[in-house]
């Protein structure tokens, strides 16, 4: 079930399945809520799923003004004020990850558990970043054409604005991380466009997190390793924390220590 809702001067467009806990999932940059077609979507057996589409993407038109991660961040917070009673699970890919894991740093009371996919805390953190050189590949055109309300010869305003956003926009400090107290899930792809040396920051300045790499996949893992990747994501949502038989991170043994 399709809906809007009015959040800082966007009317944001989301999709609604399934029944339960609310689970909320946030597409990548330059796409929609497609993104999790034949991947998380199947989600919606176990929660009651919510896919808001972020200005200028998906069926959510673009409005004056930039499209910043913070921007999009505060979007997100209003949409789970107006929409969610309460906590939720929260996950995001890609730049829907970076805009997940500021919604945790920000307002850590709204979110439950996180998890990120392919994201990065500061855009260092990325091997390949946004671009407008070039022509936009035509299967990137014609998804947005499809659906977009401003049609397809808005998406290269929409490109300019998030490359602008992520050349000139401060990311999160490894220290902004401990702000997020609830459990993470972050998981990559082992050749992902995120290094690995970044995820590994990120995972290891959250203060409760879970890593998962994906072997053999790509930026694209959720689509290569559909299976896998729900099912990660479906474990970690729905079961606490099990012993482990030695620990070591989690038991506070540092390298000083060992």
């Amino acid at each position: 079930m399709a809906d809007y809702a009015d959040v800082n001067g966007a009317r944001m467009w989301y999709d609604e399945r399934g029944e339960g806990e609310p689970l909320v999932l946030l597409h990548g940059g330059f796409s929609d809520s497609r993104d999790f077609d034949g991947n998380l979507g199947a989600l919606a057996g176990r929660f009651r799923l919510l896919l808001p589409e972020r200005r200028g993407h998906g069926h959510t038109a673009d409005v004056p003004g930039p499209i910043t991660a913070e921007v999009m961040a505060q979007d997100t917070i209003a949409f789970l004020d107006k929409v969610v009673d309460g906590p939720v699970r929260l996950a995001g890919y890609s730049a829907g990850a970076i805009v997940a894991l500021r919604v945790a740093v920000r307002r850590p009371d709204l979110v439950d558990r996180l998890v990120l996919i392919s994201g990065a805390f500061d855009a260092r953190g990325m091997i390949i970043r946004p671009s407008a050189e070039g022509p936009l590949p035509p299967p990137l055109v014609a998804a947005y054409a499809e659906v977009s309300p401003d049609g397809a010869g808005h998406l290269p305003v929409v490109v300019a604005k998030i490359v602008r956003a992520v050349a000139e926009e401060r990311g999160l400090a490894p220290a902004d991380l401990c702000a997020v107290t609830c459990p993470a899930l972050v998981m990559t792809a082992d050749d992902d466009i995120v290094t690995l040396e970044h995820t590994l920051e990120l995972y290891r300045g959250l203060p409760d997190a879970r890593l998962a790499v994906i072997p053999g996949a790509s930026h694209l893992l959720l689509h290569e390793k559909p299976e896998l990747c729900t099912g990660l994501v479906a474990d970690f949502l729905t079961t606490g924390p099990t012993p482990t038989w030695m620990p070591v991170r989690r038991a506070g043994i540092g390298p000083s220590q060992g």
